[in-house]
């Protein structure tokens, strides 16, 4: 079950003699072939100047997460249900003592002082500051500062090496080859154009066709104009909630993306009188807040549609909780998030690693001064989150890591669910990989998205209702092929969890894609996405006072997650525990038929018309749109 980036990713090692005695030879542990677009590397760093070195320690027992996530996930197990608390959690996977006093002896061994070496309270990380011209020497390397258009500066290097007998107890090092810089500017009247989570245009966002003079709410005109009426309609949705004190569904923002109190309720006197007077409940992390100095779709669009469609299918008295993550200046990444929901994924007090996560206290001044949060959040039982990277921004080493919290997440008995992309088989901004691991616009090879691709979350791909169609009809939906696409396809990180597997291997089988093995991963070992899909298009938003129609799996996750909550609400009532990670589950032979099986269109992209949407699972709608009387039955029978 554990999905080892080893299966699909081989990383050039070479052994190398240093001048003096050496414990054991030297390996490339991490390389980047490509500086990233909008980078050069303008020159070598100052040899005396400190570079925060962050040591990512292997965790213990980490390969088996998979097995231990399955054993409480899949019905079939006698551990069904009986979820593992964070304390649980910590002491599986904290680092062993080998693996700590192994790296803190190959620092000592290489010159530094022992008292200068820090420890993470979880033993997550090893932290110390060094000189340039140290952690050259330690790792054989060199380090470059490269220069953004924009201005801002970066320090990377190209390849790093580690002992061997030290590689395996470290994940990655940073500041390192990762790139997944956010690129700030801190004077002007303009917000800053960081390219990080949240900003406009960046990343997994909304697409709207502009405003529409009326507003209509008739199940015929479904095809035109999605309100949460034809929701209900195109997967049953029919349920009042009872356990709303014990039930939670979180949905994540990332500032300056926030909502409208105004927007809401414009949106709730037309169509979901229940949320009149009512607004979310904000949980502020690293002081995220609803920000009102910018407004416009760029900035309200998301948010406004997660919660206007996200509370009204739960209805009644269940509180939908905001995470609104990051400051204005500062802003945010998924890895803060994940620090404030759990503490062991926390680096150490001062924040993440600066060149790639915000760092609070803001050490610039001008943004949040408060420490950072780290494991002060309480995580709800369904998690949305319509935001994402592609898959090549990150470095597998980066993008597993994550992609095993995820997983911890799971194990609590926590459902992750993340959009699957809006451009096809294309990456966000319709951009495609190059033979030699770039990115763009003219590529033509085939570009996941991340998290989507992890196997430890859920990935939501995109629906609609076809032209004249109606809801009432057998099966009114197909592929979203109007204004975006839905993303899809296989990880060229992540191997294929077991789960998947007699689903993807029908797929691969009775419908091989006609393309040769150079554009897309068809090793037939890889993890597909996405695994569902639901209405990702003509939503009737209200942002800024006027209505408009939108369209992404960003409409997708936010519903799917209350269908989710619901089945929750249902299973609490009963005295049962929350379904937790689903994967296992939907793609079981017991919840066949629990899902509406999408058969028409495709996901374009890459100059490609993609992968189609066929019979069983496919990598555009995955297992299809939930059903939610036949779930909900199902799921009430499980223990």
């Amino acid at each position: 079950m554990r999905c080892s980036l080893t299966a699909l990713v081989a990383l050039s090692l070479a052994v190398v003699s240093l001048a003096g005695p050496t414990p054991s030879p030297y390996n490339v542990h991490e390389k980047r072939s490509v500086i990233p677009t909008g980078w050069t590397r303008t020159r070598r760093h100052e040899n005396v100047a400190t570079l925060p070195l962050r040591i990512a320690l292997k965790q213990n027992n980490i390969e088996s997460i998979g097995d231990f996530l399955y054993d409480v996930s899949h019905p079939e197990s006698t551990n069904y249900g009986k979820h593992w608390t964070a304390g649980e959690i910590s002491r599986k996977f904290s680092p062993s003592d080998e693996t700590v006093s192994t790296v803190r002896d190959w620092l000592v061994g290489g010159g530094l002082a022992s008292e200068r070496i820090r420890v993470s309270p979880t033993k997550g990380w090893i932290n110390v500051d060094v000189t340039v011209e140290e952690a050259e020497r330690l790792m054989n390397t060199e380090y470059h500062v490269y220069t953004h258009e924009s201005g801002q500066e970066h320090v990377a290097c190209e390849a790093y090496q580690l002992p061997e007998h030290v590689s395996s107890h470290v994940d990655f090092v940073l500041p390192s080859v990762h790139f997944d810089a956010k690129i700030k500017r801190r004077s002007g009247s303009e917000p800053e154009p960081a390219r990080a989570i949240g900003q406009p245009g960046v990343g997994i966002t909304p697409k709207t066709a502009g405003t529409i003079s009326q507003t209509l709410t008739e199940l015929e005109e479904c095809d035109e104009y999605i309100t949460p009426v034809c929701l209900r309609a195109l997967y049953g949705l029919v349920y009042e909630p009872v356990a709303t004190d014990k039930n939670s569904y979180g949905i994540v923002e990332y500032t300056p993306q926030a909502y409208l109190q105004t927007d809401l309720q414009m949106f709730a006197m037309n169509f979901s009188t229940d949320l009149i007077g009512k607004e979310p409940y904000m949980v502020s992390i690293d002081g995220g807040y609803a920000q009102t100095e910018y407004q416009g779709f760029d900035y309200n669009g998301e948010s406004n549609l997660d919660l206007q469609y996200g509370m009204s299918l739960v209805t009644g008295n269940q509180t939908v909780t905001l995470y609104q993550t990051g400051d204005m200046v500062e802003g945010a990444s998924f890895n803060n998030f994940l620090d404030a929901i759990d503490g062991t994924y926390c680096t150490f007090e001062g924040g993440d690693d600066y060149t790639q996560d915000a760092q609070y206290p803001d050490p610039y001044g001008g943004g949040y001064e408060g420490p950072e949060d780290c494991g002060t959040v309480t995580p709800a039982y369904v998690i949305s989150t319509s935001y994402g990277y592609n898959e090549a921004d990150l470095t597998p080493f980066y993008a597993e890591r994550q992609c095993a919290e995820y997983a911890k997440l799971g194990l609590m008995g926590v459902t992750v669910l993340y959009s699957s992309g809006d451009d096809g088989v294309a990456g966000n901004g319709d951009v495609c990989l190059n033979a030699n691991g770039t990115q763009t616009a003219d590529g033509v090879i085939f570009n996941p998205s991340f998290p989507g691709v992890c196997p430890y979350v859920t990935s939501v791909g995109a629906t609609m209702v076809k032209p004249n169609a109606t809801v009432t009809q057998v099966q009114p939906e197909m592929a979203c092929m109007e204004v975006i696409y839905s993303g899809g396809g296989f990880s060229n990180y992540f191997a294929m969890p077991s789960y998947q597997q007699t689903a993807v291997d029908y797929y691969l089988e009775t419908y091989p894609p006609d393309y040769p093995s150079t554009m897309w991963n068809s090793t037939g070992m890889s993890r597909g996405f996405p695994d569902i899909s639901a209405n990702g298009a003509n939503y009737v938003v209200a942002v800024d006072g006027e209505f408009e129609l939108v369209y992404g799996t960003s409409c997708s996750s936010p519903v799917s997650g209350a269908i989710f909550t619901m089945i929750n609400d249902a299973r609490l009532a009963a005295g049962k525990g929350p379904i937790g990670f689903i994967n296992p589950t939907i793609y079981s032979a017991g919840f066949a038929g629990a899902f509406n099986d999408i058969t028409e269109g495709s996901n374009p992209g890459c100059g490609t018309e993609g992968f189609n949407a066929t019979a069983g699972w496919d990598p555009v709608t995955g297992l299809g749109t939930p059903n939610f009387p036949v779930l909900l039955e199902k799921w009430l029978a499980l223990p």
